[in-house]
C-alpha cells in the first residue's frame, strides 16, 4: 500500500500502557529517538501490537511543528531534534525537511513561519507533533 504521508519512520513498540477506550504506545525509531502514539486498544488489537513489534510511524506534514529555541511547558510528548535540511517555500505554505538522527521528517508550516524562524538549511530545530496524530502500522 502507497500513502501520501510523508513521515514514515521504521521503530520497534517498547511498551504499550493500556486505558479504558485508548492505549499509548511508545516505540522506539531506529535511530534511537523515542515516539509517543495515543491509539485506540481496538487498533493495539488488530494490528497485534506488544512489546517488539517492528512498526512504521506515520505523522502527516501538517501535523508537524518547529522550533528555534527552548522548548518547554508543553503538553506535546514527541519532540525531535534535527536539522533543517531544505526548504520549498510558495506563495502562502512552505514544505520544510528536517534530517533528524536516523531519518527524515517534512513540516508543512506557512512561508510567513519559515520567515519568522529564520529557517534556512543547517538551521537547528525541534520537530514537535501530539502523540494523538501519529499512527502506527505493521511491517
Amino acid at each position: 500500500m502507497s500513502l501520501s504521508i510523508r513521515n514514515q519512520i521504521p521503530g520497534t513498540v517498547t511498551s504499550i500502557a493500556h486505558g479504558d477506550a485508548m492505549a499509548t504506545v511508545k516505540v522506539r525509531l531506529d535511530g534511537g529517538q523515542d515516539v509517543t502514539a495515543a491509539i485506540t486498544l481496538d487498533a493495539v488489537k488488530d494490528l497485534g501490537l506488544e512489546e517488539g513489534s517492528t512498526v512504521r510511524t506515520l505523522v502527516k506534514a501538517t501535523e508537524v511543528a518547529l522550533a528555534t529555541g527552548p522548548v518547554e511547558g508543553l503538553s506535546i510528548r514527541n519532540r525531535l531534534p534535527g536539522t533543517v535540511r531544505e526548504v520549498a517555500t510558495g506563495s502562502a505554505m512552505a514544505s520544510v525537511r528536517v534530517s533528524v538522527e536516523g531519518a527524515e521528517l517534512t513540516a508543512a508550516i506557512t512561508k510567513d513561519a519559515v520567515f519568522d524562524l529564520g529557517l534556512a538549511e543547517g538551521s537547528a530545530v525541534t520537530a514537535l507533533f501530539k502523540s494523538t496524530e501519529v499512527s502506527l502500522a505493521t511491517v
